[in-house]
């Protein structure tokens, strides 16, 4: 599957439905999403995309929003 914006946003919103993943790009800085969340999302990412995030790309910067999450995948998918 391809990692367009929309199936990501789709993907966090069955995470977290209360964030504005349209227009937010401090999800993480601002505590939008919480450690249990992020957990979440790595593993969603797993069983959606059929990648693994690895710890060195656990940062805030890959989690602060909707496209930061997309990019990431997307250069996971390309370095696999």
């Amino acid at each position: 599957m391809e990692p367009t914006l929309e199936n990501v946003i789709e993907m966090l919103r069955d995470v977290n439905e209360d964030a504005d993943y349209e227009t937010c790009t401090t999800l993480v800085d601002d505590r939008v999403l919480t450690s249990f969340d992020i957990l979440s999302i790595i593993s969603e990412i797993d069983n959606t995309f059929d990648v693994a995030v690895p710890a060195k790309d656990v940062i805030p910067a890959n989690f602060n929003s909707a496209e930061s999450i997309r990019a990431l995948i997307e250069r996971l998918l390309d370095e696999d």
